[in-house]
């Protein structure tokens, strides 16, 4: 359920010791299988190389497609190519292009034809999925060994297009950073006999301002859905006849009584429709011994934590900028770099919504969640995620796990969704399909 993801130097500890040749021969192979494979009628393909062992991977991948009968060159040629090897640079390379090569690249991606990069596409950060400058947008990208940081964590993983793993003959190693697949939820506890509506996840969502309150409906409901036996929603007073109307199962409280409405709860949803001007509310939720999700409002003014109940930060990029004091431009630019520094600032688990949601927590690698359809991009799914993660943690899981889980089962659900015209509470309706 946890895949392991190769930075640079921990493919250079992989290949250690072992034949260069004989990894360069497989490499060279398996690239040009894939060329044949997915593109069974391409009649010339060009490599262009650059001079390290990456681009001794392509010139070997041309050998190889020359002996089955293919027209293909490393002479770097791409016009009246049908498919373009991009064997430039490899895991090793960092920053910018200089402009030699940023030429190859605009050439390569003017090329007209679909780009198999090897290992990973140049111009991406193998380790962080960084983009400094040009970086060519693969149709395919062929990894050696297994899948680098860089080809799952955007904007790298924008570039990657399908990833395809090629043994080359070394065993793995521990790598620090993993992808989720969607056996993470098997972790999920499952309903006991022995259950009441309490044991089972009682769930708490805090938020709900006037003309916010379908986002802390959303929550609720995900909550619901994602399995919880138990929730209730503190919201305005002036909100609650809308809640009343929309929620039928859930408990609503008006926010004064929200301590009261925390004694029963094994987890809080903290934030969602919350509004402006809740700094106070705030800081008491999080002042009590209780696992939380922080969302949306709640993250306004959200200064580091110390807290020792299990917290969960759940911000998208602009939200997440303002935690850092930067830019929404800095985080994009560099995700892995900007979650790891908010869980060690804030001293709990952070995830980072987007494409590639990544989980981190403090002193701990980062985990990669892909599972997700583009029709995720829509208002509300936010507070879906929030409602089961929420669940999640009310049943006791640890909270990194809790949260890539609740990314997996979001991400599992929208793809059972339809998938044009999808909207948050379709994804709340497929989450028992997802979870079962």
């Amino acid at each position: 359920m946890l895949e392991p993801l190769y930075t640079a130097d921990e493919m250079r500890a992989a290949e250690r010791g072992h034949d260069v040749d004989a990894m360069m021969e497989r490499a060279g192979r398996a690239v040009a299988a894939e060329v044949r494979r997915a593109f069974p009628d391409a009649k010339r393909v060009v490599a262009v190389c650059g001079k390290g062992a990456n681009g001794g991977d392509g010139r070997i991948a041309v050998r190889f497609l020359r002996e089955a009968g293919v027209d293909a060159t490393d002479d770097g040629d791409v016009v009246g190519a049908d498919v373009i090897v991009d064997a430039l640079f490899g895991t090793g390379f960092r920053g910018e292009p200089r402009a030699d090569a940023a030429g190859e690249i605009e050439r390569m991606n003017g090329g007209g034809a679909p780009i198999v990069a090897v290992d990973v596409p140049s111009g991406v950060d193998a380790s962080t999925g960084e983009v400094a400058g040009v970086a060519v947008r693969a149709a395919k990208t062929v990894a050696m060994h297994g899948p680098k940081v860089g080809l799952v964590v955007a904007p790298g993983r924008f570039h990657a297009g399908e990833v395809v793993a090629a043994e080359i003959g070394i065993p793995h190693v521990e790598t620090k950073h993993h992808l989720v697949s969607r056996a993470v939820l098997r972790l999920v506890p499952r309903r006991t006999s022995s259950d009441n509506k309490y044991s089972s996840g009682s769930v708490l969502v805090v938020g709900g301002a006037p003309g916010l309150t379908g986002a802390a409906a959303l929550a609720a409901q995900a909550a619901f859905r994602a399995d919880a036996g138990y929730v209730a929603v503190a919201a305005p007073h002036e909100s609650l006849p809308v809640l009343e109307a929309i929620l039928l199962e859930a408990v609503k409280r008006p926010l004064d009584e929200v301590d009261a409405a925390l004694e029963k709860a094994t987890a809080v949803a903290l934030g969602p429709g919350l509004g402006a001007g809740r700094e106070a509310l705030v800081q008491r939720v999080l002042e009590r011994d209780i696992p939380a999700v922080v969302d949306a409002d709640a993250l306004r003014s959200l200064r580091p934590l110390q807290r020792q109940a299990p917290t969960v930060l759940t911000p998208h990029e602009g939200e997440l900028a303002r935690l850092l004091e930067t830019e929404s431009a800095s985080v994009r630019a560099h995700r892995l770099e900007a979650v790891q520094n908010a869980a060690e600032r804030f001293g709990c688990v952070v995830l980072l919504k987007g494409a590639d949601t990544l989980v981190a927590a403090p002193g701990a690698g980062v985990l990669v969640v892909a599972l997700g359809p583009p029709s995720l991009a829509v208002a509300g799914t936010g507070d879906v995620l929030t409602g089961i993660l929420a669940s999640f943690l009310a049943k006791g899981l640890e909270p990194s796990l809790a949260a890539a889980a609740a990314a997996a089962a979001q991400q599992v659900a929208a793809g059972l969704a339809e998938p044009v015209g999808m909207v948050a509470s379709d994804v709340v309706a497929a989450l028992p399909r997802a979870l079962a």
